[in-house]
């Protein structure tokens, strides 16, 4: 089975983003992108890469999840379709259409999608938001790993990794990188039989 990965930055006070859907405290330094692209190629935005000089491989995933807010992040920016080497997939009940003919839209059934997609084959799955979104899936034990990168940086309020309450989850931490500009990035695996009521 293809493992769903919930790879997202965050605050450390478990913020994706402030409430109006903006980025600013996260780290922007060229230095730490270089980094992180390159370990993870497939998570920079198809428009940036000659930006960035990075053209690396898939490593770990080949297909996005994404939801509708998190999407129209790019969609203010004139991008239809961030993730052209990727199979990407838009989850919105509030959409007629996808915006590209490249984001293939899922209105409903969003858990049975899902699990019909984990079983394919391939490589992982990357959600790379929102909060909504990887509530129903976490909800349903789909998601399988969380790869965070913790800013250095106490948001306050916006929006969190988890829409809705979730129940204690135990994690199992493998690996781990700490950047000089103070960005932890954090692998965790969720443990089998791991949630408490």
């Amino acid at each position: 089975m293809r493992p769903l990965t919930y790879y997202v930055a965050c605050s450390v006070d478990g913020f994706i983003a402030h409430l109006d859907g903006s980025h600013t405290g996260f780290a922007q330094d060229q230095d730490y992108f270089i980094d992180l692209f390159s370990t993870f190629p497939e998570t920079l935005p198809t428009h940036l890469r000659d930006v960035m000089g990075i053209h690396g491989e898939n490593r770990w995933f080949d297909t996005v999840l994404m939801g509708r807010k998190t999407y129209e992040i790019g969609l203010k920016e004139g991008v239809t379709s961030p993730y052209s080497h990727l199979k990407q997939y838009l989850f919105s009940r509030s959409l007629a259409t996808s915006p590209d003919a490249a984001v293939e839209l899922v209105s409903d059934n969003t858990v049975e999608f899902v699990t019909a997609l984990k079983q394919e084959p391939g490589q992982g799955i990357w959600l790379c938001g929102g909060g909504i979104l990887a509530s129903t899936l976490f909800a349903h034990h789909l998601i399988d790993q969380l790869i965070l990168k913790v800013n250095p940086f106490l948001m306050g309020a916006g929006i969190p990794l988890f829409a809705s309450p979730i129940p204690q989850t135990a994690l199992e931490l493998g690996d781990r990188t700490i950047y000089a500009n103070g960005v932890v990035l954090l692998h965790y695996t969720i443990k089998p039989n791991a949630t408490h009521p």
